[in-house]
């Protein structure tokens, strides 16, 4: 049986915004995150209280979708979106709480 070459590569991951299609929407003070598979919308709500400083409101994702991972990846998302402009996360949402104990690489973007 051959052995690994040491130096090959790790296989490449698809960046995570490209499928399944994630996109931000804002409306005055509110927004949210949205994925989009199979021909159904998982949402992350978020509310802008102050132009540096939002809170996660709630996660939805339909019956179709649970248990796919979809609604970790919508918070991964909001968690790079949010580092990239300079905002924090109010963390109300208990699933983006749980998430948020899961990586203390993020405390920088949570305001707890």
């Amino acid at each position: 049986m051959a052995s690994p070459r040491p130096n090959s590569a790790p296989p490449q991951r698809r960046p995570l915004s490209t499928d399944p299609a994630i996109r931000s929407e804002t409306s005055g003070g509110k927004g949210r995150y949205v994925l989009s598979k199979d021909g159904h919308e998982a949402e992350l709500t978020v509310s802008f209280t102050t132009p540096t400083l939002m809170i996660a409101d709630h996660t939805h994702v339909p019956e179709a979708l649970r248990g796919t991972g979809v609604a970790v990846t919508l918070v991964h998302f909001m968690v790079y979106d949010a580092r990239a402009r300079g905002i924090k996360i109010v963390p109300l949402c208990p699933f983006v709480n749980a998430i948020r104990k899961k990586h203390p690489e993020w405390a920088d973007v949570f305001a707890t």
